[in-house]
């Protein structure tokens, strides 16, 4: 039997982009497989710490003895390739839709990718960019830090408990929760950390115009 939850006082969306709207997990596997080799590391288990995080962040939880000065050197290079590289990257299930129908309602996407990259996945998956981005570029510390979701409600210019954020990640849970946030997971990654809802694919997610002038938003499971 499925089950709708509306979330009450909402005012603005913040949308993770990687896994959440975009499914970029082919290029991903690809480029922190062939990173993974370079190192001598399992690349199972480098998988498990990359969703979420900005690229030198998730090499300095994987080799902490790492001058960090070499994590951002191979980030800039991941970066690039990351952004050349756009075989296989789609929107997740339902996100055209979805994305339509934020048109003329606040929301921000707030990803670790940078710019050029952001520009490309979402071109790439055909998702419209919406007017406000912060990006690796906005913040100086990664998710699971709150730093990226506080801007974006700034940007936006409401309070974190009025912004609900949708996320796939451990580390982007982790950093909506501490930036005093809602959370709509999305994909099977989220189910295990805890959102406020839960949805497989963006088709679960109905955004519209509330008669207060905010969002009213429904998720059904």
């Amino acid at each position: 039997m499925r089950t709708s939850a509306e979330f009450d006082g909402v005012k603005a969306l913040l949308l993770d982009m990687d896994g959440t709207i975009v499914d970029s997990d082919a290029v991903v596997e690809r480029c922190w497989h062939r990173w993974a080799g370079e190192q001598g590391l399992d690349p199972v288990e480098v998988m498990k710490v990359v969703h979420g995080r900005q690229g030198y962040a998730t090499m300095a939880a994987l080799l902490p003895d790492r001058p960090m000065e070499l994590n951002y050197a191979d980030n800039r290079r991941m970066l690039a390739e990351e952004t050349a590289s756009l075989d296989g990257v789609v929107p997740v299930p339902g996100a055209p839709a979805f994305m339509a129908s934020l048109a003329g309602l606040a929301h921000a996407l707030v990803t670790s990718a940078d710019s050029a990259l952001a520009t490309a996945r979402m071109g790439a998956a055909g998702l419209p960019l919406p007017e406000v981005r912060i990006t690796a570029e906005c913040v100086g510390a990664s998710k699971p830090d709150p730093e990226g979701f506080l801007k974006g409600a700034a940007e936006l210019g409401f309070p974190p408990a009025e912004c609900v954020v949708f996320e796939d990640s451990e580390a982007g849970i982790a950093a909506a929760r501490a930036a005093g946030m809602r959370v709509v997971g999305v994909g099977p990654r989220a189910a295990a950390f805890a959102p406020d809802a839960h949805v497989t694919h963006l088709d679960q997610v109905r955004a519209t115009a509330h008669p207060d002038g905010g969002i009213r938003l429904t998720v059904t499971a």
